[in-house]
């Protein structure tokens, strides 16, 4: 436990708090107080055969901060294991934090997932920082697989009404193909494997006016989708993000890709 709380001041004292610097192009990165939260198992929803939604409450939860859709905070779990996670939502009032688990692989957070239930007990880390991305571009493109769906279905709640969402999502498992809903005018394609989500990007025509991809998955494909998207087609590599969620035979990997 020793080790945690060492692993989370020491990132602490790499950053100054709430301190905010002006990215490339119009995104901000914020920084946030980096705190350890014990919290409380409030509910436990299964929402498809492999995802699980977490929601979290507990009196550590005063002043957590989540101001980007791909935050992630790490959960440590009891074998002293931290993974990462994004937060599904934060409600202030009610004084809750929702995670979504991908309930794929043999992992151990995966596994810690599957059997939650109300009344246990679970360790938060985070987040350390936001990056925001502005929600008036003209259009959006979210790409990821199955991690990346918490954070693609977030950031489409947040987008307004007048700007133009378009999703690639992998997705093997028809049955975890949820249906999402934005104020954005929304475009989704479903594929079901790496290789047909490298094509369908490959395929698609970007739109005109100032636009931003968002990306995130597996480390090989997404440096792979982020080349295709900045070499290939052209796009700025001032206006897209790519992170790693994940990488395959590696264990807790969470890499931005290309800054």
């Amino acid at each position: 436990m020793d080790d945690i709380v060492n692993h989370l001041t020491d990132l602490h004292h790499l950053m100054n708090t709430n301190e905010t610097t002006p990215g490339p192009s119009r995104v901000q990165r914020v920084r946030h107080e980096l705190r350890r939260r014990e919290l409380e198992v409030l509910r436990v929803e299964t929402l498809s055969p492999h995802f699980r939604s977490v929601t979290f409450g507990g009196p550590d939860l005063a002043g957590f901060a989540s101001a980007s859709f791909d935050d992630h905070v790490k959960v440590i779990l009891p074998d002293g294991a931290m993974r990462d996670y994004t937060p599904r939502r934060y409600d202030a009032d009610a004084g809750e934090l929702t995670i979504e688990f991908a309930l794929h692989g043999e992992g151990p957070a995966a596994a810690w997932a599957a059997q939650a239930t109300p009344g246990q007990r679970a360790t938060i880390g985070g987040p350390r920082g936001s990056f925001i991305v502005p929600t008036d571009y003209a259009w959006h493109l979210l790409v990821g697989d199955e991690t990346a769906l918490p954070a693609i279905t977030r950031r489409l709640e947040e987008l307004p009404a007048g700007t133009r969402a378009i999703v690639i999502a992998q997705v093997g498992d028809a049955r975890d193909r949820r249906a999402l809903h934005s104020a954005a005018a929304l475009e989704v394609q479903w594929v079901s494997d790496a290789d047909a989500l490298l094509a369908a990007v490959q395929a698609l025509a970007l739109p005109a006016g100032e636009g931003y991809a968002w990306c995130a998955g597996e480390a090989r494909a997404m440096t792979t989708l982020r080349k295709l998207l900045v070499n290939d087609k052209g796009h700025s590599r001032h206006a897209i993000r790519a992170a790693a969620y994940w990488k395959l035979g590696a264990a807790g990997h969470h890499e931005n890709i290309g800054e």
